[in-house]
């Protein structure tokens, strides 16, 4: 990995406009007029001629509507008990998983400390959670990034909230930081941290200054999960175990309770 850090801004204009005047659906056979409505929005959040055709052309996702129509299936990891969590989650223990993490932490020490120099987010909070996304980048996801995002957006349990995420897909296959046919996670989260479209578009950062801001690099990513992080508060050099403003600001990365425990309790432990 480059440890190389040159910490240059992404800067974007994220969403104005009017309101939304896409209808949420509750059936498969509403997508396509969903689509169309879709288009009207993004035409008028400026989306460019590359945005629109990936839109037009975008599938519903499958896995993304069976998620959304049947929330229980989503409740399989949801264990109070941060170990348990861990298990589930990672597929193997705890232990395993809190020493897979501390291994990733000692083997990019220069990264790791460039980054909580310049934003005061440990190394051990960073690789922990790149852990829970994507198993420290070994699984990025299956699922088109801009048809997960715009299927999420569509549902009525999602939508309006996600819809300017779906946006913000397309604002990044304007600017070539995606394709049309990129994969992701099934809500349409990118790359190595797992992003929503619309956080890459605010927080993103090119951290190994190649002049790209780029999810899929794993040094780019990690320094804007950072980013995102100080931007909603974060205070460096203070703990982040429950209770605490910092434990707080990981609600900004996933609003799951157990989730946050999971991240504060390996985090604790690879940092000793």
């Amino acid at each position: 990995m480059n440890t190389r850090l040159v910490l240059a801004a992404l800067a974007v204009a994220l969403l104005g406009g009017p309101a939304s005047s896409a209808s949420c659906i509750t059936q498969k056979n509403g997508f396509p007029g969903y689509l169309r409505d879709l288009a009207s929005d993004a035409k008028r959040a400026n989306v460019g001629n590359r945005g629109l055709s990936a839109l037009s052309s975008a599938p519903l996702s499958g896995i993304t509507w069976r998620f959304e129509s049947r929330p229980s299936s989503q409740t399989g990891t949801l264990q109070s008990d941060p170990a348990t969590f861990l298990a589930k989650r990672s597929g193997s223990s705890a232990e395993a998983f809190i020493g897979q993490t501390a291994r990733r932490v000692r083997g990019n020490a220069n990264l790791f400390a460039a980054i909580e120099k310049r934003y005061g987010v440990p190394g051990s909070v960073l690789a922990t959670i790149w852990g829970l996304e994507t198993s420290w980048g070994g699984y990025l996801g299956g699922t088109p990034v801009v048809s997960g995002a715009v299927t999420l957006a569509s549902y009525c349990r999602r939508h309006p909230k996600f819809e300017s995420h779906a946006l913000a897909a397309l604002h990044l296959v304007d600017r070539g930081v995606i394709g049309a046919a990129t994969k992701g996670g099934p809500s349409g989260e990118l790359g190595h941290m797992q992003f929503l479209a619309g956080n890459w578009l605010t927080y993103g950062v090119d951290a190994d200054g190649d002049g790209t801001a780029n999810p899929y690099d794993a040094v780019d990513a990690l320094a804007t999960a950072a980013n995102m992080l100080k931007s909603n508060g974060w205070r460096k050099g203070e703990p982040f175990h429950e209770g605490t403003s910092n434990f707080k600001v990981l609600s900004v990365w996933n609003d799951s309770g157990n989730y946050q425990r999971a991240i504060a309790y390996a985090a604790s432990r690879v940092g000793r």
